[in-house]
């Protein structure tokens, strides 16, 4: 019962930009912009000015990529299996490989442990950010119809706020430097960015439309998204040298529904782009069923 009063807040949220969007029809990507270009750089820019970087943070990094690139084989082993088409290979992949961290997992994180578990979650948020803009990309744009991924990949990691902000907080915070009575404003600003991108997420869920849904595809992004993807984060980090925190954050935010972004990069290199948007959308609308198993299991 614990689990559904943590995570009735978060669709609500979710439900109320979804029906915002129904009603009001806004321009969903003015406030997509709002969120990644100002929003969530000073999120970041705060934790990371805030907090000391730790040794820890290299694990975190390991276990990203590792997450990553394991899902990209089990995908690329099922795709030769099944026989599928490189775009559709591609399609799989950005519908299993990549974590809402953003949008579900750090407002999750929140409400699950409050402010402690927030350092790791906006260090997770912000190394998934890196390789969806680099990953992301590049199987985004290897299944469009140009297939120039390492060109689109390069691109888009030039236009990434959410590292810079890390990228300043972080050298504020290793020379001591203070931004004074900026700190409030600071904070207000990224006071918002959870609330926001939270809205964000329903009205994106909104204007996705299923139509001839492929449901071996979908059914196939559910299950390594849903259930493989927290499994195979547990054993990457049953080893590992960091706090049991740390590991519980990691292993929930693996069990995260498809990242919202992928849609975006489906449609817009046309790879697969109503495998993505369904696995988004169904992905999501699941996870209020597996998400409490995940943290039963990890708490």
């Amino acid at each position: 019962m614990e689990f559904i009063t943590i995570l009735l807040p978060i669709f609500l949220v979710f439900g109320i930009g979804f029906a915002a969007q129904k009603i009001l029809q806004f321009d969903t990507s003015a406030f997509s912009k709002l969120a990644l270009y100002i929003l969530v750089p000073f999120l970041v820019f705060q934790t990371f000015y805030e907090e000391t970087i730790t040794f820890s943070y290299v694990y975190i990094s390991i276990y990203m990529l590792g997450l990553c690139v394991t899902i990209i084989a089990i995908v690329t082993i099922l795709s030769k299996v099944r026989g599928y088409s490189e775009k559709e290979r591609c399609g799989l992949v950005l519908s299993c490989a990549f974590t809402n961290n953003g949008n579900y997992g750090t407002p999750l994180v929140l409400f699950l442990f409050g402010t402690t578990g927030m350092d790791t979650a906006i260090v997770l948020m912000v190394l998934q950010q890196l390789l969806m803009s680099t990953l992301g990309v590049y199987y985004a744009a290897k299944g469009g119809e140009g297939g120039s991924g390492v060109k689109a990949a390069l691109r888009s990691v030039r236009r990434m706020p959410m590292v810079y902000g890390a990228l300043i907080g972080y050298l504020f915070q290793t020379f001591d430097l203070s931004i004074g009575g900026l700190e409030g404003g600071v904070d207000l600003i990224a006071g918002a960015a959870i609330p926001l991108i939270m809205l964000t997420l329903g009205m994106q869920l909104a204007n996705i439309k299923v139509t001839g849904l492929e449901y071996r595809k979908v059914s196939t992004a559910l299950i390594i998204k849903l259930i493989a993807a927290p499994a195979i984060a547990a054993v990457i980090v049953w080893g590992m040298p960091v706090d049991p925190l740390m590991k519980q954050i990691m292993i929930i935010m693996a069990a995260t529904p498809t990242a919202a972004n992928t849609t975006m990069y489906a449609i817009q290199f046309q790879t697969e782009p109503q495998t993505v948007t369904s696995s988004t959308l169904f992905t999501t609308l699941i996870s209020i069923l597996t998400i409490p198993v995940v943290i039963y299991l990890v708490t």
